[in-house]
């Protein structure tokens, strides 16, 4: 037996290393930059803010919620899921000052959930709040509802 022949090594070019260096240094200074800024739009530059910190012993612990009121009186959760609602939690906090100003956004809530839950009433009226709970050495010790926005479903 013969030993296998060794493959030639060729060396990279000028060309491909600089263009290797200037793409890592971009990277670089998008990953820096979205870190220090903290924005989820950012993101996959940035960490998604939601996951990127935790509460400290004292602090208050913030949820946020759409719920909505049933044709028949029902009030029911309306997940911040894209499969249960179709709009994911993190688009809707990203954007509470937008809700605020203008409720009649709710509608992608309410008709994300209405399509996915068809054999249910559709709600006539949604709420966007935020539970508030309020931690004193790691225990709860008072939770609030904060109403954000209301809107009532028009057709």
């Amino acid at each position: 037996m013969s030993a296998p022949d060794v493959a030639e090594v060729r060396q990279i070019s000028s060309w491909s290393l600089t263009w290797r260096v200037l793409a890592t240094l971009v990277l670089v200074v998008l990953l820096l930059d979205g870190s220090l800024r903290l924005k989820d739009e950012a993101w996959p530059f940035a960490p998604m803010s939601q996951y990127a910190f935790f509460p400290g012993p004292d602090d208050t612990v913030v949820i946020t919620r759409v719920y909505g009121l049933l044709s028949d009186g029902e009030r029911v959760e309306l997940p911040l899921r894209a499969g249960t609602a179709g709009i994911r939690r993190a688009d809707v906090e990203a954007r509470i000052p937008n809700f605020e100003k203008d409720p009649s956004l709710l509608r992608a809530v309410s008709d994300g959930w209405s399509a996915r839950n068809p054999t249910r009433p559709r709600p006539v009226e949604v709420f966007l709040v935020q539970d508030h709970t309020h931690l004193v050495k790691g225990r709860i010790v008072s939770t609030d509802e904060v109403p954000l926005a209301q809107w009532r479903v028009t057709p």
